[in-house]
């Protein structure tokens, strides 16, 4: 099955570690943002021109729409708490000895570390055991069967992480976490049609959880040939129910400002623009960007999709707005579109009006 190219899945993968940011879910999802994606977003939109998944959709536990109740001073509850407390401790520190990794490579000329695979393996050892002597001891354990795959799909073992899932969801057909897990394998695995049921199946269980629906309007987009099969529909239909399924995650999430930018960026991708329903996402984006770097960027946004419409001097005052350092490089590349824009090839810039005597 293809894989779009601008679907953009943040993966540090040296044919040594796969540590997935888009990670499965151990339960419900909400947004974990990485340092920086937000500006690697950019980065893929202004040179791909094609859309930014905010692919970096991540479970938070303490997000348990959909899943069972959990008793207060439960001896089983305080057990699963420990292990997943166990995975994030290991986890954590695999994270940062891949940053650290990367931020050295330039000793090395961009060659990753040699013993990068080896200790990352050797860190989560402990963790796949207590993983595994657990569900000996608790086969049923619905959540915890999917934490483990969440874990093994960490370390790429996809297959063995699915059997995980596909036991979860037999076990409690009920959990929509489950039937969303599933559906995050199809949508990289295929077959896609499989990920539309089951992320609608999601929803269904959950008509709550707005990542249910962020997820499925995401597939939906990059899939959007499949989804006019499978939905029968014109590529038209498609983008609207792909935009739909966005607005229905921010209005169950209002505040969240991935969502907003999510679906801000879909416009990037529909033919023919429809510009004014881009700036309104972009400025509603903005008003909950959380941080001014966040801020920054939605003006670079707004810039760009004010330039696309023609409307040069709200272009220009957006990228004014911009002053954070890591967006240099974008805004200049802007700037010079704005300039040539202002300035057609064969034109030349009117000169300045002579002093008189």
């Amino acid at each position: 099955m293809r894989t779009p190219a601008p679907y953009l899945r943040q993966q540090l993968r040296d044919g040594l570690v796969h540590r997935r940011v888009n990670r499965c879910f151990r339960a419900p999802a909400c947004y974990r943002q990485p340092v920086q994606l937000f500006a690697l977003c950019l980065v893929g939109l202004l040179v791909l021109s094609g859309p930014c998944s905010a692919a970096a959709q991540a479970i938070s536990r303490t997000n348990t729409a959909g899943l069972p109740e959990v008793v207060a001073g439960d001896p089983l509850e305080a057990e699963y708490q420990k292990l997943l407390e166990q995975d994030d401790q290991a986890q954590e520190e695999v994270d940062q000895w891949i940053k650290d990794d990367l931020a050295s490579r330039e000793e090395r000329a961009g060659q990753p570390s040699v013993n990068l695979r080896a200790r990352v393996l050797q860190r989560l050892v402990p963790v796949r055991k207590s993983y595994e002597e657990f569900l000996k001891r608790h086969p049923g354990h619905t959540r915890t069967r999917l934490a483990y795959g969440s874990f093994l799909m960490d370390l790429d073992e996809e297959d063995e992480a699915v059997k995980q899932m596909e036991k979860a969801r037999e076990i409690d057909p009920k959990n929509p976490a489950a039937w969303n897990n599933l559906a995050n394998h199809y949508g990289h695995r295929g077959p896609v049609t499989n990920a539309f049921a089951y992320y609608a199946k999601a929803i269904e269980l959950n008509p709550n959880e707005a990542v249910y629906y962020q997820n499925l309007a995401t597939t939906v987009f990059l899939f959007r040939v499949d989804a006019t099969n499978f939905y029968r529909c014109t590529e038209q239909q498609v983008f609207d129910r792909s935009l739909e399924l966005y607005r229905k995650a921010l209005r169950l999430a209002p505040t969240n400002f991935l969502f907003a930018s999510d679906y801000a960026m879909t416009f990037y991708g529909i033919r023919p623009a429809r510009n004014d329903d881009a700036l309104a996402a972009w400025e509603a984006a903005l008003k909950i960007a959380p941080k001014s770097q966040e801020r920054e960027g939605v003006h670079l946004h707004l810039a760009r999709v004010q330039l696309n419409a023609g409307r040069l001097d709200e272009a220009r005052q957006h990228l004014d707005q911009v002053s954070d350092p890591i967006y240099n490089e974008l805004k200049k590349r802007l700037r010079r579109n704005l300039e040539e824009k202002l300035n057609p090839a064969g034109t030349s810039a009117p000169s300045a009006t002579p002093p008189k005597p």
